[in-house]
This record gives C-alpha cells, structure tokens and sequence, in this order.
C-alpha cells in the first residue's frame, strides 16, 4: 500500500471541484472527474509508477477499481 487517505484531505474539496468545474463545462451523469491524491505520494517520496505496477481504488460502498500499468 502506498497510500490510505481520503478526499476530505485534500487542498479542495469535492464539492468547490465540482462546483469550479461545473461554472465552464456541463457534467453529465457518469462523467469522472480526476481530482489527484492528498499529498505522501509520488514527488514526495520519488517513487513513481511503472510498467507492470498495479493500481487498487476501493471505495466501501461500490467496490475495487483494479487498473494494470501498461506502459512508462
């Protein structure tokens, strides 16, 4: 596990992303928005992604995002 955090850690809130989104384009129903991860990753630690790396997202209620890292 590299990280176990939430969106209420991050700089902006969901609702001020939407929001700031939602002033210049129209969302739709099962649009995603990609908002980044709270900080701890990546730049912070020089560790980065690569080729045959595996992500997992979970999300209690819905359940695992299982994403494979194809290329560099």
């Amino acid at each position: 596990m590299r990280q176990d955090s939430s969106t209420a850690n991050q700089i902006f809130s969901v609702a001020a992303v939407i929001e700031f989104l939602s002033s210049f384009v129209t969302l739709e129903p099962g649009d995603i928005i990609s908002t980044g991860t709270p900080a701890g990753v990546g730049n912070a630690t020089g560790t980065y992604l690569k080729a045959g790396d595996r992500l997992e997202a979970t999300i209690r209620s819905i359940g695992t995002l299982v994403t494979p890292v194809v290329r560099e």
